[in-house]
């Protein structure tokens, strides 16, 4: 099988990346007007828990596997190389067998911790049925997530990103499909609508595991007992043992904090306004909705940020390898800001649009408008906070990783109960808190990661990178002014389907020409692609008449 150099397969998958989040996004629209609010809510509690034990079980290994596999594909050493896959198989044959059972055995208990004292809505039994849907996904996720660690090893990156499409695509199918059919053709309970839904988790692994087998089995053979040279003689494999072990360890404390996060905010959202006056049916939306809904629609930010921002990692890598300096320092600083720069606009035009966004993606419920005006805020937050996660990684600074990983959590858990009841005690809407909570979570996770590159090496500095931070901004804010002004005006009834969406795509029409030119008067553009490559741009979009 033909292997992917670095800008293709970085253009492979960039572009999966942004096709499976887009899905991950648009299917909730459907989805939604199927379960409904309670539903929705059912869902969602399922949902975090099940991420959390996946990451449990299995977050790091993909990336551990691919980089051992790299490591001993350049060397040459194949023997070493197939019982690192063999390994990683038997690892993963008893954590997720444990995982699976801890899941299915504990599911009352889960359910019990989640819902607490709530009634009149979701009982902890369906709490619980529809974890126990869910948990067959641990068995089988993992497996398809090494495989394709063992492909991208391989630099063979497009089987990779194909099955990432294939898996989503099936689980939207069977989401969708298997909703509908019980509680509309079938006259079904809604809670095993939802449980059928969950389990289209397990259902698209397969699928996708059982066409990377089909790659494999057709262009890698995989051969156990393959030759040891003598290189390789000295490779137990105790020693592949932990080597997998140190590589997986930073990615699933990373993972598992930020699945905390979420656990953490729906948990405590529940048990803190339940007493300040909100309906059951309000705390499940609110709760589910700052858990799992507003995050969907916030994948717009990460999904775009993140494929952009990807070429821009590998270079951190290969300069901190060769000591230069000057060019760590600016590639730490263009993909910080470039994250920023593409994140800010979507996030300001979602905030200015948070109600009819809310309306067409779920229903009319006024807090979903407020929730998603502050957390496409976070999400903005959260941009940052990854990609610094991301380049502490490459320059292998883990100790850091968790020190900014953990601090943001700790902060947020913390502050999570007295900031929902302080907005409260001021006559707000008290779960504002717990997002402003996450909010300040993440930006000290942030300013402490930032002060650690800073003391990593007296020449990175970020003089330049608040330059462009501040010249993002007043770009924003130029953008989010005609938009506040056509606000106050109400020419829209939002209220409607096509009152919300005309209202969108008339708002998208008019921040994003703003946003653009902006960015090119104040020279930011320039900054961030290069000239050479914004007068490129500029040939392409004006057919030659401006660009040099």
């Amino acid at each position: 099988m033909k292997k992917n150099n670095f800008i293709e397969g970085t253009f492979i998958s960039t572009i999966s990346i942004i096709i499976v989040k887009l899905l991950g996004m648009l299917y909730v629209i459907p989805f939604y007007r199927i379960v409904g609010t309670k539903g929705g809510s059912l869902y969602s509690y399922a949902y975090v828990i099940y991420l959390l034990f996946l990451n449990i079980s299995s977050a790091g290994l993909p990336n551990a596997i691919a980089k051992i596999i790299s490591e001993y594909d350049t060397l040459g050493y194949e023997n070493s190389k197939k019982r690192t896959f063999s390994i990683a198989k038997k690892i993963l044959v008893f954590v997720c067998s444990l995982t699976f059972l801890l899941l299915f055995a504990f599911a009352e208990e889960i359910g019990m911790f989640i819902i607490h004292d709530l009634e009149g809505g979701n009982t902890y039994q369906d709490v619980a049925f529809v974890i126990r849907c869910v948990a067959p996904a641990v068995l089988i996720v993992p497996f398809l997530s090494i495989t394709k660690g063992y492909l991208q090893g391989h630099k063979i990156v497009t089987p990779s990103s194909v099955s990432q499409i294939i898996e989503q695509v099936t689980r939207i199918f069977v989401i969708l499909c298997g909703s509908y059919l019980v509680l509309k053709i079938f006259d079904g309970h809604l809670t095993l609508a939802v449980g059928v839904a969950v389990s289209g988790a397990a259902v698209s692994a397969l699928v996708a595991y059982i066409y990377l087998k089909f790659v494999l089995k057709k262009h890698l053979k995989i051969n156990n007992k393959a030759e040891m040279i003598d290189e390789e003689k000295g490779i137990t494999n105790k020693m592949i043992v932990k080597k997998i072990v140190g590589y997986a360890i930073p990615f699933i404390i990373i993972s598992v904090v930020t699945d905390i996060y979420n656990f953490t905010d729906q948990v405590l959202v529940l048990r803190t306004i339940s007493g300040m006056g909100y309906s059951t049916e309000n705390v499940e939306f609110i709760a589910s909705s700052i858990s799992t809904w507003s995050p969907k629609i916030c994948m717009t930010i990460n999904a775009l940020a993140m494929g952009m921002s990807v070429p821009l990692i590998p270079t951190i890598v290969s300069a901190f390898t060769k000591n230069d300096k000057k060019e760590v320092n600016d590639k730490i600083n263009r993909s910080i800001a470039l994250v920023f720069y593409l994140s800010l606009p979507i996030a300001f035009g979602i905030a200015s649009l948070a109600q009819p966004v809310w309306r067409v993606f779920y229903n009319d419920n006024p807090y979903g408008g407020m929730i998603l005006n502050l957390a496409v805020i976070s999400a903005l937050c959260a941009n940052v906070y990854m990609i610094i996660s991301i380049i502490l990684q490459s320059l292998n600074k883990y100790k850091l990783v968790y020190t900014v990983a953990i601090a943001g959590f700790l902060l947020n858990a913390l502050f999570d109960i007295p900031w929902m009841l302080l907005m409260h005690h001021l006559g707000f809407e008290g779960f504002i808190g717990s997002i402003i909570s996450s909010i300040f979570g993440f930006s000290i996770s942030v300013v402490i990661g930032l002060i650690g590159l800073k003391k990593l090496d007296k020449d990175i500095h970020f003089g330049l990178l608040f330059n462009w931070f501040i010249r993002a901004l007043l770009c924003g804010a130029v953008m989010l002014a005609p938009l506040l002004v056509l606000n106050a005006f109400n020419l829209f009834d939002v209220t409607t389907l096509v009152g919300a969406l005309i209202k969108i795509v008339v708002y998208v029409i008019i921040a994003a020409p703003i946003y653009i030119y902006m960015s090119y008067r104040f020279g930011l553009l320039k900054d961030l692609v290069g000239e050479e490559m914004l007068n490129k741009i500029l040939r392409k979009v004006t057919f030659g008449k401006m660009g040099k």
